[in-house]
């Protein structure tokens, strides 16, 4: 029988540690038990849930997640998410102010997060806003485990199922030297684009994700060489060394743009317009405070998004 009344948050903090360093001798190290101390940990948490949450692989000898043992470490990662929120609400209190707002955002918004986030202080200089950065794999993590109430990002998650709230548009388009032989007029020969090389992001990635099905609509066959980079800022500069075209969230390159040190290709499919979300977990219940940032995410009407001149 499940005893999840037993269940401790020295237990799942273990399960944490060894699930993260694969080792019950690394998790020790860590969490500052002895490795009997770790072997009990586990053992009476297994004793809880009535099944094994841990297995040695048979190769590397490392230790492995249960599919069970899986199940309770999304549990673990979603009550130190909780209780991390719950911390920052309570200094925010001690600071005087009326509550904490974490507000995570795909590192394509931090163009114009920080305008965001200088704005609401302006409008609610009582509540306490922090702002994450990361990839849109990180900001669902962040979704899915409470590590932030809100979010804004390009296309809402499937899972965690989310509230999702329009904020305005989100161009998308091929970047390129002014003086690329492909910048010069309005439109673009579709045999000669997918002959250049593209330089993107990792897959996964939104924009990587556009810009494939931008392309797939002229490739017929031909695969186009994409070369991989970590960041938006090293694909601008790599462009502007010209290493290459680029498919971007034309946000990221607003300053290029305007400077001319940077051109948007122009023709048939382009730009390709997306939205920008506001995001909330349908999971977990907001707070007064999330609730009035978020109203006023939405009556701000994506003023602080850049504005371009783009036909």
């Amino acid at each position: 029988m499940i005893r999840l009344d037993t269940i401790t948050l020295k237990q799942l903090r273990t399960l944490q540690a060894v699930a993260a360093h694969g080792s019950l001798t690394a998790a020790a190290s860590e969490v500052g038990l002895t490795i009997p101390a770790i072997h009990s940990q586990i053992k009476n948490l297994e004793s809880a849930v009535g099944t094994l949450v841990l297995i040695r692989s048979a190769d590397a000898g490392r230790m492995q997640l249960t599919s069970e043992g899986t199940e309770l470490l999304r549990a673990a990662n979603r009550i130190e998410g909780i209780l991390s929120q719950a911390g920052a609400q309570i200094q925010a209190r001690f600071q005087g102010r009326v509550g904490h707002v974490s507000l995570s955002v795909v590192s394509t918004a931090k163009y114009f997060a920080p305008r965001l986030v200088r704005n609401l202080n302006d409008r609610c200089p009582e509540i306490e806003i922090s702002l994450r950065v990361g990839n849109r794999e990180a900001v669902i993590s962040d979704l899915d485990q409470g590590r932030c109430e809100l979010a804004i990002m390009g296309r809402p998650p499937r899972e965690p199922q989310v509230e999702a709230t329009p904020l305005g548009p989100h161009p998308h388009g091929v970047v390129l030297p002014p003086d690329h032989p492909l910048a010069q007029g309005d439109g673009y020969d579709p045999s000669l684009l997918v002959r250049e090389t593209f330089l993107s992001r990792e897959p996964g990635s939104g924009t990587r994700t556009l810009m494939q099905r931008f392309l797939e609509r002229f490739e017929e066959g031909h695969s186009t060489r994409v070369i991989e980079m970590d960041s938006n800022e090293t694909i601008k500069q790599a462009v502007l060394a010209g290493l290459g075209l680029a498919f971007l969230s034309l946000h990221t390159v607003h300053d290029e743009l305007a400077q001319k040190r940077l051109a948007v290709l122009r023709g048939p499919y382009l730009p390709v317009m997306r939205h920008w979300y506001l995001v909330a977990p349908v999971q977990l219940a907001q707070g007064p405070a999330a609730q009035r940032i978020a109203r006023e995410i939405v009556d701000l009407n994506g003023i602080y998004l850049p504005k371009l001149a783009i036909a």
